[in-house]
């Protein structure tokens, strides 16, 4: 029923209609409004969870209960059992959820299992629960709508990535949480802002499932996180646009999503060949001491020395504000680094100079007790500043971890490990030029301060690799 149609039933009632039939006409407009957006919605999607019992879900993997109360899942925290899951008894594929959350307490913890899978065998037989999760945290950090991967790789998107999100999860009231879940993309909202953007590799299928953390003598068992309005969509998916100028985690190689293109990132590294790099000081790539292979870029080992086997490699092009991301992985002991406004102006012995992205095997390599405070370890501002970083955020030697460096146009330096923010400076600045004076970089003038520059990869002459090199001018 339409205004006008209210209009025209109101009219034949006469001019000034009786209280009786201008409500009664009133309420079934209503009636009508209500039922029509009622059967737009179900066009759409669908309840997964009746409001009554938990027919189509089942608890795994610990002891925590859940219950349905007014209509709502309430999930409650146990001492002394693992995380507890609520799980879907049916796996999808790609789809859309939708779920209102609300959760006690600001040390609670909980999180929405997204194609979710289980080992009923695991932890000795206790069952093991382990995909990626859209975390819902109510901490300090405020990572809510962060994507975690349980029980498997940790983090993969922590909300460092998106830091104006922080400030949307509202803890002790509910949220609406919104996750697409379509082909290698996971997309999540909290309030309708957009969260976390994710291209993985893993897990076409799985089971939706809703978590009650752990808690272990911390005085946080008795707390709730509750759930409503859970709505899942399968078919006729469209994906809602997702804003630009949010960071994109894609986890394939050497790859640009579609957003990622739009939102102006390039490759600088296709996987292929040598393309956009030459050696340091020179017109050409390094003839040795490189090697492309299976989409990995590689420094060889010479016994450590710096550059004195392919030598430095530089990307053609110069910035001046960049958002560059990078994964490398270590062998056993070995030193490289990524720098970046490097301009060759130097005349120096070794390696070419510019600020550094130390990479290197922090508990092996020697270099790692020299310098000052730990200032020439993982991830650090070579000789200059030290990272800030947590070792259940690093990847082991062998594996892949990633980097990520953001200079941006007001001289705002940022460096990641993995996603988490483990430093931060100014270019320039007196506190800057302080710990230049302090460190083996005093002799060159305004080291690191230059308007553009190249982006180096380090031959240290140990075994170091490459791939998923990108960049954003800012």
């Amino acid at each position: 029923m339409t205004t006008k149609t209210l209009k025209t039933m109101m009219q034949k009632q006469g001019t000034i209609p009786t209280l009786f039939s201008f409500l009664f006409i009133l309420i079934s407009f209503q009636s009508c409004t209500q039922s029509g957006n009622a059967a737009s919605a179900s066009a759409e999607s669908e309840p997964i969870f009746d409001g009554k019992t938990l027919d189509g879900w089942k608890a795994v993997a610990g002891t925590a209960p859940f219950e349905v109360i007014d209509g709502e899942i309430v999930g409650t925290t146990v001492e002394n059992t693992g995380n507890t899951f609520l799980i879907t008894e049916k796996e999808y594929t790609d789809y859309i959820f939708e779920v209102d959350v609300k959760i006690e307490g600001a040390g609670n913890n909980s999180g929405v299992m997204v194609r979710g899978q289980y080992d009923p065998a695991g932890r000795d037989g206790a069952g093991l629960v382990f995909g990626r999760q859209v975390e819902i945290d109510p901490s300090d950090r405020k990572w809510t709508g962060g994507i975690y991967d349980e029980a498997r790789r940790m983090w993969l998107y922590p909300l460092d990535l998106n830091p104006s999100a922080k400030e949307v999860f509202k803890v002790g009231e509910y949220n609406h949480l919104r996750i697409e879940s379509i082909g290698n993309k996971t997309k999540t909202w909290i309030n309708d802002v957009p969260v976390a953007y994710l291209v993985d590799t893993l897990d076409a299928n799985g089971f939706i499932g809703l978590q009650v953390h752990a808690v272990y003598g911390d005085g946080k068992a008795g707390e709730k996180v509750y759930f409503k309005n859970l709505n899942l969509q399968t078919q006729n998916l469209k994906p809602k646009e997702f804003s630009t100028g949010v960071y994109v985690v894609n986890l394939l190689t050497n790859n640009l999503s579609e957003q990622e293109k739009k939102d102006g990132y390039k490759l600088l590294f296709d996987g292929e060949t040598s393309d956009g790099w030459v050696g340091a000081h020179k017109d050409t790539f390094p003839e040795k001491g490189w090697k492309i292979s299976d989409g990995v870029l590689s420094v060889l080992s010479s016994d450590g020395a710096e550059s004195a086997n392919g030598g430095d490699i530089v990307t053609k092009d110069e910035y001046s504000a960049f958002d560059l991301s990078f994964e490398f992985k270590l062998t056993t002991g070995a030193n490289s680094g990524v720098k970046y406004f490097v301009t060759l102006a130097e005349q120096s012995a070794g390696s070419a100079i510019g600020l550094e992205y130390q990479i290197l095997d922090d508990d092996v390599h020697p270099d790692a007790k020299l310098g000052k405070d730990g200032n020439r370890t993982l991830a650090s501002l070579y000789d200059l500043i030290t990272a800030n970083k947590q070792p259940r955020f690093m990847k082991p030697i062998g594996e892949w971890n990633r980097g990520r460096v953001v200079a941006y146009p007001d001289k705002r330096v940022e460096h990641y490990l993995n996603g988490v923010v483990v430093l931060s400076y100014v270019r320039g600045s007196e506190e800057y030029r302080a710990l230049v004076a302090g460190s083996k970089y005093k002799d060159w003038v305004n080291f690191g301060e230059a308007e553009k520059g190249h982006i180096l990869l380090q031959d240290h002459g140990d075994n170091v690799s490459f791939k998923n090199i990108k960049i954003k001018s800012l």
